[in-house]
């Protein structure tokens, strides 16, 4: 096992003792062993080898042995028989936003809930409800997390979708009998979370095709397998759906089965308008359902479908009947961003909070990968659950990013670390006084904590750090979690007004369970003038994929290279960032 699997057994050991009622000295022990794996700057295997775990902080004789024997067998006998110890199904209310060990505790012991079918019978006869600790209020968002996971027990999130879709469009291309072959559906639209995979395939031969896809890798079972179509269970619960068609069918069933279902509504009205019949199979010269060949207005592309329709080409990712028609009328559909146009990303963390890579880690991935800047934006000293630093360990953080970037212009690299911080926005102020704040390069303000239920408090709180000179840009505005938890209540578009009137940035936060800023506002903020940042928040230097994640969802969003502030060089990037301060 290497650092981060290791480091996640620990963890999952402290949650295991918290439900047993150990001492809260020995629980914490593991999460803060697990916390020092995590951001180790070098292989766990060489530090074993070299007999130097007891080094490091924390890490006394006993957890050395079980990190051992985890690290150099896979396996750890002290770990299993604790699991084994307690009913499967309390894990799983783990997973109901709000129900931590603590509360799963009371509720194994005090009523015998063993999984999430017992405890939403227990709210719902009131028992939750009288346990001391609980109350009313807790019982009902007990339901309300049953119920949020419920609804979104079939639906995945779009990095899920690519990662399982991905390998296997890959294969299917390569394969001899396969013409032409494209993902489809919601996958293809970039939506952030999916129900399923569609995959659409052009072939002359589709009975090898549909043999070749059901036996992948990838395919965990085979759902229905048919001549033409094929439906199966992806590795990781995902379902996909394969359908080969002629060639001559495909533009036709990529725009339909692309949709969404809104915007094929309006293309089919717009091909009867003009006495045609437009559906999966083609673009016909009758009013009435057809699928006569003779009767085909042959298209080779998706290009030629809208053409022919009186329309420009709209790219997948706006088909959802948001303006899209009405552009593409006026031939004002935009160039949408690229993600190779993004230079990097200006909210990122390291190991001095509660990133996993050092200064000099993050350094040497980023520059390999080719961008031109990232920005270190740990976290301050009020998100003392992410390690954040006060200002003294800051100012020292700012020293070292320093001799990193000397170090890099002795070599000749043309790179840049920016300095930063990601400040949380209290209750009437920012974490930072102002004279801190001006030392740094990058400013991000984000709520974590004390937001409230009340939508005018929290959006005061955005706007207030909006007007700060110092800050930049506001990060994940809602502070959702996708499939995960609901936004705090916030009116968004006021604060986007606030934002255009004081030249504050919002983020698109990158990361898959964020996409936060929403892609349905950001029309209007482009409309204002706002400006975008997508950052990939990231907490390990393969974060960096992100910046592909965010662009695709920032072309849903409308945006184009220059409404996009880290397509900007270095150079530019650095007379935005102190436009700010000058306004």
């Amino acid at each position: 096992m290497d650092k981060d699997q290791v480091a996640e057994i620990l963890t999952e050991i402290g949650i295991l003792l918290e439900l047993k009622g150990e001492n809260p000295f020995k629980t914490r022990a593991y999460a803060n062993a697990a916390r020092t794996l995590e951001t180790l700057g070098e292989p766990l295997e060489r530090i074993i080898a070299e007999e130097r775990l007891g080094s490091f902080k924390g890490i006394g004789e006993a957890l050395q042995k079980k990190i051992t024997e985890l690290a150099t067998t896979g396996k750890l006998a002290y770990y299993d028989e604790l699991k084994a110890s307690f009913p499967p199904g309390l894990f799983e209310m783990l997973q109901i936003p709000g129900v931590g060990p603590k509360k799963v505790k009371v509720l194994y012991e005090k009523l015998g809930i063993k999984n999430v079918a017992e405890l939403e019978a227990a709210c719902k006869a009131g028992k939750v409800a009288a346990l001391d600790g609980f109350g009313e209020k807790t019982q009902a968002k007990i339901c309300e997390g049953i119920n949020f996971r419920r609804n979104y027990a079939s639906r995945h999130l779009l990095v899920s979708a690519l990662s399982a879709s991905e390998p296997i469009l890959e294969v299917l291309r390569e394969h001899p009998d396969v013409i032409r072959c494209s993902s489809a559906g919601s996958l293809r639209r970039y939506k952030e979370v999916v129900g399923d995979v569609d995959f659409l395939v052009s072939s002359k031969k589709p009975a090898q095709v549909i043999e070749f896809f059901v036996t992948q890798p990838g395919v965990a079972s085979v759902s229905a397998k048919g001549e033409t179509k094929a439906t199966v269970i992806l590795t990781g619960g995902i379902q996909a759906d394969l359908r080969v068609v002629s060639d001559a069918e495909f533009p036709f069933a990529l725009a339909y089965f692309t949709g969404s279902k809104e915007h094929n509504i309006v293309m089919r009205q717009r091909a009867i308008q003009r006495g045609l019949r437009l559906n999966e199979y083609g673009l016909f010269k009758s009013k009435e359902e057809t699928r006569d060949p003779k009767l085909l207005v042959t298209c080779q592309t998706e290009e030629e479908i809208f053409e022919k329709l009186g329309l420009a080409y709209v790219p997948p990712e706006l088909r959802e009947d948001h303006g899209e028609f009405d552009a593409a009328e006026k031939g004002n559909i935009p160039r949408l961003l690229e993600w190779t146009e993004l230079r990097g990303s200006l909210h990122n963390h390291s190991n001095w909070s509660d990133g996993h890579d050092t200064l000099e880690q993050v350094a040497e991935h980023m520059q390999g990968l080719g961008c031109d800047y990232w920005a270190i934006t740990d976290h301050s000293k009020s998100s003392f659950q992410a390690h954040g630093l006060d200002p003294a360990r800051l100012r020292e953080q700012l020293k070292q990013v320093k001799k990193v970037n000397q170090r890099l212009a002795d070599e000749g690299a043309d790179f840049r670390l920016l300095t930063g911080s990601e400040v949380d926005i209290l209750k009437d102020k920012v974490d930072f006084e102002d004279d801190l704040l001006a030392e740094l390069d990058v400013v991000v303000a984000s709520l974590h904590a004390g937001f409230s239920q009340n939508e005018s408090d929290n959006t005061k709180r955005l706007i207030r750090a909006a007007q700060n000179p110092h800050v930049h840009m506001l990060g994940h505005l809602t502070g959702r979690l996708l499939l995960e938890r609901e936004g705090y209540k916030v009116n968004q578009q006021a604060v986007i007004d606030a934002c255009a009137e004081t030249g504050t940035w919002i983020e698109l936060n990158a990361n898959p369970y964020r996409f936060d800023m929403d892609w349905r506002l950001w029309p209007y903020a482009k409309s204002k003038g706002v400006k975008c940042v997508i950052n990939c928040d990231a907490h390990r230097v393969e974060h960096a994929g992100f910046l592909r994640l965010g662009a695709g969802i920032a072309r849903k969003g409308w945006l184009e290279k220059k409404d996009v502030i880290n397509t900007l060089p270095l150079d530019k990037l650095l007379k935005e960032l102190k436009r700010k301060r000058e306004r």
